[in-house]
């Protein structure tokens, strides 16, 4: 998009704030021993005694020579969430702004929507479930500042069209998410690599599904070094805690460790299909790019208990639009999809 100018959308609070200076913002240690006697830190070693990077950098400086991007293009965050309520405190204006969202789709960008006083416009996905982008366009007007896709989708479970995410991001005036939690289970290429090309351009990733970090609660966001600059200024100043930066830095430099794992869950994910079509109670199978399958069922409140009362535990997504009767099921190990399979050979 050319002549795409972000400092249009920041809040005006924003754009006027003076930052928060914290003590390791003012000294950044080159790793020579140094007595720190700046943030009134018990001085007492034992780990964790001293506050984390507020830039994380180490781990920053690997991700960045994995993506391609500067360490100034990438924001880190306790958890994707975070990340994303940042983007809604950065642009849009409680009581004013408003935002797009295409219902079936992950649940917070409304629940933080509500949080921040900020209008959800709803644009329900196409029966093949696809972004209804004539829809989208029409609904947007000069206060729309965010538009959220997640891709793949969650619960739907495909990636959308790269032409129709192409559309957006050059017809839609504010800032364009690509929410990509499962993006290391497709074959589809990451946004990232456009990240050049569209400046209205926000991708946020997680630790917490192909990494099997969920527990450490570790969000990314990918984007210009306009907009990460903006979103710095407003994080907490030491948002991601020491144990997360370790936990993560080792995970992320072991990818062919990653990639295992996410094979023998696309492997799993397949046994889990072939399982599911033959099952009489299952209806529909929908499309996957992520590690878990959206099947139609006769009754998805009754096979929901039926599991339950077996000790399994899957997700009823009938309350979300275009779901009626459907059950989410997470590939598991294959000693815990056996024992599904297992299961539902016997429910009648």
């Amino acid at each position: 998009m050319e002549g795409f100018d972000v400092n249009r959308l920041v809040r005006e609070s924003v754009r006027k704030l003076q930052p928060y200076s914290s003590a390791r913002d003012e000294y950044v240690s080159d790793g020579s021993e140094m007595i720190f006697l700046d943030a009134n830190e018990n001085p007492f070693d034992n780990g964790v005694n001293r506050y984390p990077d507020p830039y994380q950098r180490s781990l920053k400086s690997v991700l960045s020579e994995q993506k391609g991007l500067t360490e100034q293009q990438i924001l880190l965050g306790n958890g994707s969430d975070e990340v994303l309520d940042l983007i809604y405190r950065a642009f849009c204006e409680p009581n004013q702004d408003n935002i797009i969202t295409l219902p079936p789709t992950y649940g917070m960008y409304k629940v933080l929507a509500g949080i921040n006083a900020v209008e959800n416009r709803e644009v329900l996905l196409t029966k093949d479930f696809e972004p209804n982008v004539i829809e989208i366009l029409k609904v947007a007007d000069s206060n729309s500042k965010l538009l959220f896709i997640c891709s793949p989708n969650n619960p739907t479970g495909n990636a959308f069209q790269k032409k129709e995410i192409k559309e957006l991001l050059e017809s839609f005036n504010g800032l364009v998410v690509v929410d990509e939690a499962y993006i290391d289970f497709s074959n589809d290429e990451s946004w990232v690599s456009e990240l050049k090309q569209y400046p209205n351009l926000i991708v946020t990733q997680t630790l917490s599904k192909a990494y099997g970090l969920a527990g450490i609660r570790l969000g990314i966001c990918y984007a210009s070094e306009e907009i990460i600059g903006i979103l710095n200024k407003i994080k907490p100043p030491y948002n991601v805690n020491q144990l997360t930066q370790q936990r993560a830095l080792q995970r992320v430099l072991h990818q062919d460790l990653v990639k295992q794992e996410v094979k023998q869950i696309l492997d799993e994910r397949e046994e889990l299909i072939k399982a599911l079509k033959n099952l009489e109670f299952v209806t529909a199978l929908y499309p996957t790019d992520a590690n878990f399958v959206l099947a139609k069922v006769d009754d998805a409140k009754k096979r929901y208990q039926q599991l339950l009362e077996k000790q399994v535990v899957v997700r009823n997504r009938s309350t979300q639009p275009l779901c009626e009767n459907t059950l989410r099921f997470t590939v598991g190990t294959p000693e815990e999809n056996k024992k599904l399979i297992a299961i539902l050979k016997e429910l009648n």
